[in-house]
């Protein structure tokens, strides 16, 4: 398995990054866990504890939505770099692309530099249609 030979500061799992295939940006192409539990993350979106939206673009919907992820995660037991896998999924690719740094520093503010193994979908609608961002994940904690 060829690997980059390069970690995410801190994370107890292994980043690979085949040389074969293009360099991620923003992701991993594979995260080999360390022994550990297991947490599932349901699917987190913008919504504030009272249902409230931020508004109105897709970057403060990824904050708050990075934010949400995180409480669920530590209230799990888990840290930001104990992820292995997230997907994301918006309802808007336009507005998604055409905010990449700006949803970069978002997801590093919450983060930090730890990208795991991701895939994004954009998708018609979510759960909520004014929510435009959900992102799941799974971490593994030692």
């Amino acid at each position: 398995m060829a690997d980059d030979g390069r970690s995410t500061p801190k994370t107890p799992h292994r980043i690979v990054n085949p040389p074969d295939l293009a360099p991620p940006s923003g992701y991993a192409h594979a995260v080999v866990t360390g022994p550990g539990r297991m947490v599932f993350l349901g699917g987190q979106t913008a919504h504030a504890a009272d249902g409230s939206l931020p508004g109105p673009g897709i970057v403060e919907q990824f904050d708050a939505c990075c934010a949400n992820v995180l409480t669920a995660l530590r209230a799990a037991g888990a840290e930001p770099e104990h992820i292995a896998w997230t997907q994301v999924f918006t309802s808007d690719a336009e507005a998604y692309l055409g905010q990449l740094k700006e949803l970069g520093r978002a997801w590093r503010r919450h983060f930090g530099s730890h990208y795991p193994a991701m895939a994004w979908f954009e998708v018609k609608s979510l759960f909520d249609p004014a929510a435009t961002v959900e992102i799941m994940a799974i971490a593994v904690v030692p």
